[in-house]
């Protein structure tokens, strides 16, 4: 899958994918997506499968219900959910310029870099950056998660 890094055939849109586990919708998540679309023409969102979270707790929101909120916003050109075994299947398919990470995501990037390179994905590896809001906001799904327990709870 090299190419001119374009991540897109000649005459089409060079593709940024962003992924993420997206579970209770903030403004972290939007900031994440729009930088993420600020790094080409099209943003697709690979939105993990419960199954494939396992560097945290689970999802409380079912996955397909996730991918469609993600899709809903406006940045966002395609939402999918990510394949069931393999994480780098759908990068293959998509062939992108660019793979976002969020800010605060524990993703390495050099681990992705190599991984890409082991399958002959040729794309740039990008951090989008922190959301800095004007006001105090709950900017993590585990934050929001941890308030409606001590208000609720």
């Amino acid at each position: 899958m090299t190419g001119d890094r374009s991540g897109a055939t000649p005459g089409s849109d060079a593709v940024v994918v962003a992924q993420g586990t997206f579970d209770i919708l903030h403004p972290g998540h939007l900031h994440y997506l729009r930088d993420a679309k600020a790094m080409g023409d099209r943003l697709v969102v690979i939105v993990a499968r419960s199954t494939n979270v396992t560097h945290k707790e689970s999802p409380v929101v079912p996955g397909p219900q996730r991918r469609e909120m993600v899709a809903g916003l406006d940045p966002v050109d395609e939402a999918r959910l990510g394949h069931p075994e393999d994480i780098f299947a759908p990068i293959e398919e998509l062939d992108p310029a660019v793979i976002a990470l969020g800010y605060d995501q524990h993703h390495d990037a050099e681990a992705i870099r190599a991984a890409l390179a082991d399958r002959g994905i040729d794309c740039e590896v990008r951090r989008a950056t922190a959301h800095q809001p004007d006001y105090e906001g709950l900017l993590s799904s585990g934050q929001i998660v941890d308030r409606i327990l001590d208000e609720r709870g």
